[in-house]
């Protein structure tokens, strides 16, 4: 009896050098983990007070303004992406285009109202036509300058060189749209509905029109360039070798 009992003594106090030491671990582990979150909270909070030292000291707002800020960073890449990928699809883009200014047109006329926005619509629609079919190097420009750079080809001996606008295709679209746009949300404004008498408006509008073409025209008969890639005159580089070739050969 004395022989077990000791023995059982001894495995009593075996089993609390092994408590000892489990708990030691595990204390050592718990410590661990409270020394790498107090880290990571000292990081964090030294990351507020610089932006709240960069917003002002606005420390209750900066996650909140950064979520926004990331929110729109997000919708803008995204609306990006999507023209990036609307590029080359120009008529499905124009078509798009002719929806749009259809849906505004039958607003304005079944309102019957915003005139004036539609008048200033015409405006900004006839700056971008300007913009479209002008050079980028307006060539009357150039000859007021130095004369170095390139110019439009103005004789037949002259070398070809593609037209390049002032304002290309694809902005030239993207801004009537954009236009279109904010002028059919404005239509649900009544403060932008201001009684006007329209005919003045549409009459004033066209003489612009017809004035700024006519100079337009005027411009594009006197440096002999044309702003579409149809009617276009493009000559063979090969074709007085082949009549020459030609008349020898008849020789």
């Amino acid at each position: 009896h004395c022989q077990c009992s000791s023995n059982y003594i001894e495995f009593g106090f075996g089993l609390l050098k092994i408590s000892r030491s489990v708990s030691i671990l595990i204390l050592k582990n718990i410590s661990l983990l409270i020394t790498e979150a107090e880290g990571r909270e000292k990081i964090v909070d030294r990351q507020m007070e610089t932006d709240g030292g960069a917003g002002g000291g606005k420390d209750s707002a900066s996650p909140a303004s950064a979520a926004a800020q990331r929110w729109l960073f997000m919708i803008s890449q995204r609306y990006q992406h999507l023209l990036d990928k609307s590029t080359p699809y120009i008529l499905n883009r124009w078509i798009a285009f002719s929806i749009v200014a259809f849906a505004y047109g039958l607003r304005v006329y079944l309102v019957q109202g915003f005139y004036v926005v539609s008048y200033g619509l015409g405006i900004y629609i006839l700056n971008l036509l300007i913009a479209f079919l002008s050079p980028q190097v307006d060539p009357e420009l150039q000859e007021l300058a130095d004369g170095d750079g390139p110019t439009l080809p103005t004789r037949r001996t002259d070398e070809f060189r593609p037209f390049v606008r002032r304002l290309p295709e694809f902005k030239f679209w993207h801004s009537l749209m954009k236009a279109f746009c904010i002028a059919f949300v404005m239509t649900f404004f009544s403060v932008f509905d201001v009684p006007v008498f329209w005919p003045i408006l549409v009459f004033y509008w066209f003489m612009l029109f017809t004035l700024t073409m006519r100079k337009q025209i005027h411009h594009m008969i006197k440096y002999n360039y044309v702003p579409f890639s149809f009617g276009k005159k493009r000559y063979d580089r090969r074709g007085p070798d082949t009549d020459e070739s030609a008349a020898l050969d008849r020789d």
